[in-house]
């Protein structure tokens, strides 16, 4: 970004894969495989799983087969998913820009479940948020807004109120979905047209002003 741009809000929510974590070397390695057993196209089977739960992106690249199969083979992946942290790191600028909301009403809104979520984050050196919607909390996956809204509810926040950090597809358009405002965090999200766009979180600042909410720059 060339100028540095000032969004308010009363809550941040934030995805985690690819948005304060890049875990994009294990998401290649699982899928890829996956993508072998089921003889489809690996690259266009990256494509589509970034942001979904599993259970989903299979639906998708399997459309035919019983969902009862897609949620045994999704139990199986998460356990290899998370026994997997092996080139999980940090966004750039992820561990500040968390430890700048000690007193800024967030949540983590993860297509993750609890399990995953948290070696991933811990693989990362990130704190975990005290408020999470992790797969376990929905019943539908983004691109559903189930899960924005659920974390604007839990915070006590008005859906408008909130602006979501997200990097997929699916996450830019639940949070949308949602009626909030979306911050694109990396590559993957500039095609899908966020409000904003960054290319990691080291141009993120956020302060609280008395009586204005937060205060987002980004730039």
């Amino acid at each position: 970004m060339t100028a540095t741009t000032v969004l308010t809000a009363r809550a941040l929510l934030l995805d985690m894969d690819g948005t304060l974590v890049n875990s994009d070397a294990v998401v290649e390695r699982i899928w890829r495989r996956w993508a072998d057993r089921h003889g489809l196209d690996g690259d266009e089977v990256m494509k589509v799983v970034h942001g979904r739960q599993g259970y989903a992106s299979m639906a998708v690249l399997l459309p035919h087969r019983p969902m009862e199969q897609n949620h045994a083979d999704n139990a199986r992946m998460l356990a290899e998913e998370t026994a997997d942290v092996d080139g999980v790191v940090e966004i750039p600028g992820a561990a500040a820009f968390l430890a700048s909301l000690t007193d800024v009403p967030h949540a983590l809104v993860t297509s993750a479940n609890v399990a995953l979520a948290t070696a991933r984050m811990g693989a990362a050196g990130l704190p975990m948020p005290g408020v999470r919607v992790t797969a376990e909390s929905v019943g539908a996956s983004k691109p559903d807004p189930e899960g924005f809204l659920k974390g604007a509810a839990e915070l006590g926040v008005a859906p408008a109120d909130c602006l979501v950090f997200e990097d997929s597809a699916a996450g830019i358009s639940a949070g949308r979905s949602a009626g909030m405002r979306v911050v694109g965090v990396g590559p993957r999200s500039r095609v899908h047209r966020p409000d904003v766009w960054v290319p990691d979180l080291t141009g993120v600042t956020v302060d609280v002003s008395d009586g204005a909410g937060i205060r987002v720059r980004v730039g």
